[in-house]
């Protein structure tokens, strides 16, 4: 024997009910079968909305049982033909009659009790299993109709009914013993008490009710058909890549339903579990589909084997958190009795107990419908106390929901909660309680309800993820470098994702008109022609639009020179948001900025990195921070850090003019768009402040020697005015020029720092310089250090550029990802 299970889905209308019937067809070509069926799908709901709009004296009711009735007589007229359809319909149209009836009696009343609410909600579960009957039986099937109240007996405690098992097991028996049929069809969720009235085992009750018989009849197993494939490792609407769990133990299956996952009603499982009845968790709609096999503990260790420890991630919303909390409770013994005492007195259910070991506080989770209720509750239990100060007003916290991770084997795997809360903690989600039973069969976490998707989608992308980690980008400047950027992530992509096992999406981007956002990620082959028909750029827009998004392993990347998005960096760090900046404003900004921003990533887990901030592509402040790290001190930095200056004195050998020369390498893209920025060396001053910052020494832009070489007036104004001037001072450039030929020199600016002083200006390289042979845009720093004393450790190579610069700034992302 065989017990089936269909859920409303399964049987919303008639095109479902005859896959249903399809299934139960196949399954009785080898065995008999009970089918317990569920109202059609919402039914349930609009009957008790129907209800509830009579207790306010609400006349829509009239409209909604209007509704039942036509759902229902439509669902008879598509399965059965007309000729056989009045019996049918006449049952239909009683039952309509007296679910208005009882309404009008509420409307007329103004109330509604828990005993009328089962009343009326078991008219689904009634006709749908009426209808289903009547269905089989006109397709052939021998098939008898049973009414679930006549089996299974309750107490009185109406809509959460206590099955009384010493008579409802006989009666099964006794009732479902027949042999001249192949199938059952019952009720599922309705039931009665020992006088014949109608009561109810709990919404989501026809599992239960499947389970019971199955347990009566020692059935050979028992499927729960519904509109999934079986239990997942994450709720697939909030995890995209969630999987379907071939096996599972019933003692998981319990905990995860338990917490959130509405596969399966939480007390359907132990009348089986006392039985070993194997469950399978099968889709209505996708049949072939091996769904979940739950068994017993011993198979699924031996299944699990080679599995994940971690089985599934579940949640529950509506969590309230409720905290008692006094000097008054330490020592003294019976303050958790009261308080469990006061909070089952009214009913309410405790989903998650923590308690501090100074016994100076008690924090239990709740349903947060219950939250004012239990405040009420407990402070009047703990009155007295409270009236000496020994005990505080309960505190009650909302907006909370628990995040659970379930697994059999995770008591035999150290270190898996401490994995749990530091993959939180990465991305910022804060944990406000956590409780872990003795089984350690499941893990809980209470957090922000805003936070649940992302703490879902980061637990599960770290416990089940072996194809990729994926990571979300927020640009801000997809000028020249930023292009180079987004082309770059577009062609290694895929390489990323099978070597390093990282995928990259890039969600939101901005210039400084246009800003564009995609969850799933932005096309990064025709962002060009999208962007200028995106809404109108803001900065403040963008950082709201970017942190609101709260997805797990968020960047932000930084390509712009702007002042004003230095300034947010804050708000992303803050959000365990890691930055990577190409932009040199916040690491040459004042010095108590740049040490909050690297104080700020540090405490909330993520990555403030700007290896482009010197050196374009080249691992200058990285390799500086391995010699830092490992305990190397360094004493003198020498460099020429200037792609740009490096390219220009290069390129001027007197056949041209100066002016000429910086226009080319504006024009190839070597300089800032300001080009005095270079030319005037404040952005060589803003390169050594950051090395020497990395290096360890406390210095402002201000403690650097500025050794300029640009006449003053040529700072002044506009850029056009600029280049006129550097042509009225052709003479200027041309004598430094001749000078440094006289000595057989080449020019170079050189930053320098020793000895806690820095300077940059221009200077006289000789042939036997480390700085001599650097040609076109190239950089070079030398760092003196009391390992590298005698010669220096040299990083050497393109200094500017797009490509390198863009690259760059992609390592950045790469590490910070990592």
């Amino acid at each position: 024997m065989k017990v089936l299970k269909f859920g409303g889905t399964s049987v919303a209308n008639a095109e479902n009910i005859s896959k249903v019937v399809s299934i139960v067809k196949n399954t009785i070509r080898e065995d008999k079968a009970v089918v317990v069926v569920s109202a059609l799908g919402g039914l349930t709901d609009m009957l008790l909305k129907s209800a509830a709009f009579a207790a306010e004296g609400n006349e829509d009711y009239k409209q909604l049982i209007a509704e039942i009735e036509k759902r229902h007589f439509d669902t008879v007229k598509a399965l059965i033909p007309v000729a056989h359809q009045s019996h049918l319909l006449s049952i239909v149209k009683t039952a309509v009659n007296e679910i208005e009836d009882i309404c009008n009696g509420i409307f007329l009343l103004n109330e509604i009790t828990p005993r009328i609410k089962d009343r009326l909600a078991a008219y689904g579960e009634w006709l749908s299993s009426q209808i289903i009957a009547a269905y089989m039986q006109f397709d052939g099937v021998k098939v008898q109709w049973v009414d679930a109240r006549e089996m299974i007996k309750t107490n009185s405690n109406y809509t959460q009914a206590q099955v009384d098992f010493s008579l409802t097991l006989p009666n099964i028996a006794r009732t479902l013993d027949h042999k001249s049929c192949d199938v059952y069809i019952v009720s599922g969720f309705i039931a009665s008490n020992e006088k014949g009235i109608t009561t109810t085992i709990g919404r989501g009750g026809s599992d239960y009710t499947a389970a019971i018989i199955a347990a009566a009849l020692n059935a050979d197993t028992l499927e729960i058909w519904t509109d999934v494939s079986g239990m997942m490792t994450a709720d697939p609407r909030l995890a995209a890549n969630a999987k379907v769990i071939d096996r599972i133990s019933y003692g998981e299956a319990m905990e995860l339903s338990h917490f959130g996952a509405k596969v399966i009603y939480p007390p359907t499982l132990q009348p089986v579990m006392n039985k070993n009845i194997p469950v399978w968790i099968k889709n209505t709609f996708a049949p072939e589909d091996p769904g979940t096999l739950i068994v017993n503990d011993e198979q699924s260790v031996v299944a699990a084997a080679s599995e994940n420890i971690v089985r599934g991630i579940s949640s529950i919303n509506n969590i309230a958190l409720l905290s008692l909390e006094g000097s008054g409770m330490v020592g003294i013994p019976g303050f958790s009795k009261r308080l469990f005492e006061a909070l089952s007195q009214e009913r309410i259910n405790v989903i998650l107990i923590t308690q501090s070991s100074s016994e100076h506080s008690i924090c239990v989770a709740v349903d947060a419908s219950k939250a004012e209720l239990a405040k009420q509750a407990v402070d009047a239990a703990f009155a007295g106390e409270q009236a000496l100060q020994l005990v505080d007003p309960l505190k009650v916290e909302t907006g909370l929901s628990i995040v659970a991770l379930v697994g059999e084997q995770m008591k035999s795997h150290p270190g898996v909660s401490g994995r749990m809360f530091s993959a939180l903690g990465r991305n910022g989600i804060n944990v406000r309680a956590i409780a872990q039973g003795s089984s350690e069969k499941n893990i809980s976490a209470v957090v922000s309800t805003e936070d649940v998707a992302k703490a879902i989608n980061v637990l599960h992308e770290d416990f089940f993820e072996t194809t990729y980690k994926q990571v979300h980008l927020f640009i801000v400047g997809v000028g020249n470098v930023g292009s180079k950027l987004l082309e770059q992530i577009d062609q290694q992509n895929a390489w990323l994702q099978e070597r390093l096992k990282l995928k990259i999406n890039v969600v939101g981007i901005s210039n400084s008109r246009n800003m564009m956002f995609h969850k799933k990620g932005i096309d990064l082959k025709s962002w060009k022609e999208e962007l200028p028909k995106a809404q109108p750029a803001s900065l403040q827009d963008f950082v709201e639009i970017a942190l609101s998004h709260n997805l797990r392993n968020s960047i932000f990347v930084d390509i712009s020179a702007n002042a004003e998005v230095a300034a947010v960096y804050d708000r992303f760090l803050q959000k365990s948001v890691s930055v990577v900046a190409c932009n040199k404003i916040a690491a040459s900004s004042e010095y108590k900025i740049y040490k909050r921003l690297k104080e700020l990533a540090s405490a909330y887990n993520c990555k403030f990195l700007f290896e482009t901030n010197v050196g374009a592509g080249l691992p200058v402040i990285g390799t500086l921070n391995d010699l830092v790290h490992s305990g190397d001190k360094v004493h003198k930095i020498e460099a020429v850090l200037s792609g740009t200056l490096n390219y220009v004195f290069n390129h001027y050998d007197g056949s041209r003019s100066f002016s000429e020369v910086v226009r080319q390498a504006q024009a190839e893209g070597y300089t800032e768009p300001d080009p005095r920025l270079d030319l005037g060396g404040t952005d060589v001053m803003r390169k050594i402040l950051i090395l020497a910052r990395e290096a360890g020494y406390e210095m402002e832009m201000s403690d650097i020697v500025n050794n300029a070489f640009l006449p003053a007036e040529c700072m002044e104004g506009s850029v056009e005015a600029f280049y006129e001037c550097m042509q009225r001072h052709e003479a200027h450039f041309r004598k430094l020029l001749e000078e440094a030929k006289e000595k057989n020199c080449k020019l170079k600016f050189v930053a320098t720092f020793e000895n806690g002083k820095a300077a940059v200006g221009l200077q006289h390289i000789s042939p036997d310089n480390d700085l001599y042979n650097l040609y076109g845009k190239d950089n070079v720093v030398l760092f003196y250090t009391s390992r590298y004393a005698e010669q220096p450790l040299v990083i050497k190579g393109a200094g500017a550029g797009a490509d390198v610069t863009a690259s760059g700034v992609f390592a950045d992302i790469v590490r910070a990802a990592q």
